[in-house]
């Protein structure tokens, strides 16, 4: 199964020419130390590639559905910021920190987990801010490069990819005002709990991102000193703090104390966050169903509305009385259940599949159960996207595999993406955690 001429073009040059599972592109990666990165020390046997006409749809369709989202606060809240974070199912020093800790405007900076359904690129949730998994995607790009095969069919196909490192340190300077020629000093800021697991990553996330003009230095919170009208960190002024904590971390007791002197900072204009504290706002699914819902959709542009059409699956949060579901009304706890093989339950704040119950491996009664536990309107219903998996050449011929696509977004709109890919046709989820392997993506130029 191929989802573009290019990759049906890609196949049939590996099986016309006659290269071996072990002379393809993937086989010169073994070199290349990918143990201390998301790549986990292997990638998929060929990259995922994007045609011109995808590329120009996910970047107009991401933006479009940026925009719906950053209105929804005028469009539905009469631009109350924090009624609009309290219907997300945001806690009260979560709202308090959201309204402190906003930016002059939303981030740019986002990643879409997507899957294809034959048809189109199927949104399934919308990370938005600066603490993103997978940056690195662009590291593999050069390796297989370094193929002679695979050079040259990037060569004659006009195939490029997106360095979404670079486009990140692009939009940190431009979002936070660095003037050019400025190289800022940056704390990259995590929570405490989980800075000593991740402290060596980040050092090597911060080593990437210094050929691109800025000295990136990870930290956590309780390391910074904010003193002389400025953030201190081991001693030198702070220029900006690239934000690794997330507005969960709020929820632990000792969270509001942690952040509130940084967000003082912020507001007396101290110090740059990175991304702002609105973001996960904007991102989370709660958000998501708000603009999903069709009685919203006189609020939005027709361009926008054609975007989330193609985009989105239904998406609504869980409540008790009737809904709107493909133009009819219908109560919302019976099509539940009664459709439990086609949705998935998932918390609206939380992140990385916690607490995400896919209806299609959950029996009827557990289903039932968490639904009684999730009408708080903190949990949102999704339909299930059913992904269409593409061809893999392997020593035996082809597998099949489902891809998980993680489309990055930033400033200049797209900005690269990577795949996740697993031969479990059937469960439907694609995760690394669960055994998928990562890939890196071509794209057509121009």
């Amino acid at each position: 199964m191929t989802r573009n001429a290019l990759t049906e073009h890609y196949l049939t040059e590996v099986a016309r020419r006659g290269v071996g599972a072990d002379e393809l592109p993937a086989a010169t990666l073994r070199h290349l130390d990918l143990d201390a990165t998301s790549y986990r020390g292997k990638t998929l046997p060929r990259p995922a590639f994007l045609d011109r006409a995808e590329v120009a749809r996910l970047d107009a369709d991401l933006r479009n559905l940026q925009d719906a989202l950053y209105a929804l606060p005028d469009r539905l809240f009469g631009g109350d910021i924090g009624a609009f974070a309290r219907a997300a199912g945001m806690t009260e020093p979560q709202v308090t920190a959201v309204l402190r800790g906003r930016g002059p405007a939303p981030t740019r900076m986002g990643r879409a987990d997507i899957y294809h359904d034959g048809e189109h690129f199927r949104l399934m949730e919308l990370n938005l801010g600066s603490a993103l998994g997978g940056l690195d995607n662009a590291m593999v790009n050069p390796t297989f490069l370094t193929h002679p095969f695979f050079a040259e069919f990037v060569r004659e196909n006009g195939l490029a990819y997106m360095d979404t490192l670079a486009e990140l340190v692009r939009t940190l300077l431009v979002e936070s005002d660095i003037p050019d020629g400025q190289r800022p000093l940056v704390a990259a800021v995590d929570w405490p709990a989980s800075f000593a697991n991740l402290e060596e990553r980040l050092k090597q996330s911060a080593a990437a991102m210094a050929p691109f003009g800025v000295d990136v230095v990870p930290c956590h919170l309780g390391m910074l000193k904010i003193h002389s009208g400025r953030v201190w960190l081991d001693g030198r002024p702070v220029d900006v703090i690239y934000r690794l904590f997330l507005i969960e971390d709020l929820l632990d007791p000792e969270g509001p104390g942690l952040v509130d002197p940084v967000l003082r900072a912020v507001e007396r204009g101290e110090v740059r966050i990175f991304a702002p504290m609105d973001a996960e706002l904007y991102g989370n699914k709660a958000a998501l169903a708000m603009v999903s819902d069709g009685a919203n959709r006189h609020h939005f542009t027709p361009e926008q509305v054609a975007s989330l059409d193609r985009l989105l699956p239904w998406t609504q949060i869980v409540r008790e009385g009737d809904v709107v579901v493909d133009g009819e009304l219908v109560d919302l706890r019976g099509y539940a259940e009664a459709e439990r093989e086609n949705l998935i339950l998932k918390p609206t704040l939380l992140h990385g599949g916690i607490g995400v119950v896919p209806g299609w491996e959950t029996p009827a009664d557990e289903w039932r159960t968490h639904l009684d536990g999730a009408n708080t309107g903190h949990h949102v219903l999704q339909r299930r996207i059913r992904g269409v998996p593409e061809l893999f050449p392997t020593a035996d011929g082809h597998e099949q595999r489902l891809l998980n696509w993680g489309v990055f977004t930033a400033a200049r709109g797209y900005a690269g993406a990577f795949v996740r890919g697993t031969t479990d046709l059937e469960d439907g989820i694609v995760n690394v955690a669960a055994g998928a392997t990562l890939g890196c993506t071509f794209h057509e130029a121009g």
